[in-house]
């Protein structure tokens, strides 16, 4: 094991110290620096805090693929099907994927800058143009994302190494700690960050206070719900039955509604009068609603990688003949959300209004704006809410040789989780017509009738429906320990699912050579969907338990970790 010093070791320690030199440690407490390697100004302070945030932007499209792909709803085609991303969508996650591989390790180098930042606020001190509150905000901004880091790494693997110095021995590198002891030091961070952070920041890729309580809401939600040990996982990974059913902690609910409470009451976020408002660039530090977010330029433009959520789910814009990176595994999927709900067209989108190519025509719409419509069975709607869009005509994705910008922040977190993180805690205590009327909110605000008392299918359809394709879907259905079956119940039932489209022969066979329903020319993708015929079986082949976690995965150089692998992989 110490041959490689591992690639853990080599991400969290030498990969953040090489910034700097320093003279010695103080060995009795290796989190401080002593020497000459301390901060002389508030910029350098916020340079070293600021190092541990790039490594998340390599990452806000990745989320995409790992947690919304892992699930009945989303399906992936970026690139052959031994690829990356389309291995995921048919549940053949390996060690060897680059998606897990990317998060976890890169989680860790953000951990390794976040540990850098909080030796040196230790061993600085206040004087000409460092000032005391700078060093603490430091601070505070490195923990947070210490914490948020954790929260992720416990929540997609478990038991997981705990570094939070910037020496760590061997056994601190490659030992997982337990998963309680993991969210006590996600919240002992979170709480110490909140202390010195600002109630409010207009640039929401900053931590605010607001955002410390929103993260420590979701934390005490998914904390309560006891997450599975290693034991509990290999007990069931093996098969196609989910675990045991939640036996809720209930102090921990009531942390949850007590943190979401602060974010509530604190007059600083609140939900924007307008679901669609909550998306696109302009959006970005404005929104009421965003209360953390992943700042992004976009490729090539100082990002570590631009936000590909803009271009995977709408890779080839309008291009019928062409497999978006990631996308909607049926059509039905449009059912989920009814008619009246205006969520709707912004989450799943079955129709644009096309200024350049306008290869489906309808009188009915102005002559310099085409109405394009993904009608069944042509092909398949897309994910909508990150579509650049036109202000004048909001269904209108502008052209560009370059497909999707890729400068959009991501949303980590926005005031509607909150709710839904309250109103479930709410729920679970057994007081489910207050979580009605925490809930009621979003039902008016996207037009749809209210609830007197709430039910666990109700709550779950909120978060569905809210939270479409916003990367929390696959964490819930773990929460809710029901992610193997709603894999074979749901997709079973699927269109796509059905024989029709095994090949291209049946799919002749049953709508004949040239099934349109558009009143256009233009022809059905058959071989598109002899492909979501593939995976939705894989997925029903070969999902089981081991999927309630990723894999450990190798480093970023290929070297294994030495950390024990998680059951089923």
């Amino acid at each position: 094991m110490t041959k490689y010093v591992n690639q853990l070791a080599v991400l969290a320690i030498t990969g953040s110290l090489a910034l700097y030199s320093c003279k010695k440690n103080d060995p009795d407490n290796p989190n401080v620096i002593t020497g000459d390697s301390v901060w002389k100004t508030d910029q350098e302070a916020l340079a070293t805090a600021n190092a541990a945030y790039p490594p998340w932007q390599r990452l806000s499209s990745s989320y995409s693929f790992l947690l919304e792909s892992t699930s009945e709803h989303t399906i992936s085609f970026e690139g052959t099907d031994d690829e990356a991303g389309p291995l995921v969508s048919q549940f053949k996650t390996d060690v060897n994927n680059w998606y897990p591989t990317k998060i976890f390790n890169y989680l860790y180098v953000s951990i390794g800058e976040a540990n850098r930042t909080i030796g040196k606020a230790d061993s600085s001190q206040a004087g000409e143009g460092l000032s005391q509150e700078t060093i603490d905000l430091a601070r505070a901004r490195a923990k947070f994302i210490r914490a948020l880091g954790y929260a992720y790494l416990t929540n997609l693997w478990g038991e997981v190494p705990l570094i939070l110095n910037t020496v760590p021995s061997e056994a601190e590198q490659t030992t997982r700690k337990p998963i309680d002891e993991v969210y006590a030091q996600i919240v002992k961070d979170l709480t110490e960050a909140e202390a010195d952070l600002p109630a409010f920041d207009q640039i929401r890729s900053n931590p605010s206070k607001g955002a410390a309580n929103a993260i420590l809401a979701r934390t005490y939600l998914t904390w309560a719900s006891k997450p599975l040990s290693q034991n509990e996982v290999a007990a069931v990974a093996g098969g196609k039955a989910d675990p045991a059913p939640v036996a809720w902690d209930n102090d921990k609910l009531q942390k949850a509604i007590e943190y979401a409470d602060k974010v509530i009451n604190n007059g600083n976020f609140r939900l924007e009068a307008d679901f669609e408002d909550n998306f696109g660039v302009p959006a970005e530090n404005k929104s009421p609603e965003h209360i953390f977010t992943i700042h992004h330029d976009g490729d090539g433009l100082g990002d570590a990688q631009g936000n590909h959520q803009t271009h995977c789910p709408f890779t080839f814009r309008f291009d019928l003949y062409q497999d978006n990176h990631i996308g909607p595994a049926d059509v039905t999927l449009l059912d989920r959300f009814s008619d009246d709900d205006k969520r709707k067209r912004f989450s799943i989108t079955d129709h644009l209004y096309n200024q350049d190519e306008p290869l489906v025509t309808s009188p009915s719409k102005a002559a310099d704006f085409k109405e394009y419509h993904y009608v069944f069975p042509v092909t398949s709607p897309r994910i909508g809410k990150f579509i650049h869009r036109n202000a004048s005509y909001p269904e209108v994705a502008p052209g560009s040789e370059a497909g999707q910008p890729n400068n959009i922040n991501r949303i980590e977190i926005r005031f509607a989780e909150v709710l839904l993180i309250k109103a479930e805690a709410l729920l679970q205590l057994g007081r489910a017509d207050e979580a009605a009327q925490v809930i009621n909110p979003l039902r008016e605000r996207a037009g749809l009738d209210t609830y007197t008392t709430l039910t666990q299918a109700d709550l779950e359809q909120e978060w569905y429906l809210e939270l479409f394709f916003e990367q929390r879907h696959w964490s819930n259905l773990v929460r809710w320990r029901k992610l193997v079956s709603t894999v074979l119940t749901d997709v079973a039932k699927f269109e796509y699912y059905k024989d029709d489209y095994k090949s291209v022969a049946s799919q002749v066979a049953k709508f004949g050579p040239e099934k349109d329903g558009t009143g256009g020319s233009v022809k059905t993708n058959y071989p598109f969907f002899a492909k979501v015929y593939k995976h939705l079986h894989s997925k029903t082949d070969n999902v089981s338990g081991k999927f309630y976690r990723f894999p450990i995965p190798k480093g970023l150089s290929g070297n294994e970790l030495g950390i024990v692998q998680n059951p089923g992989y």
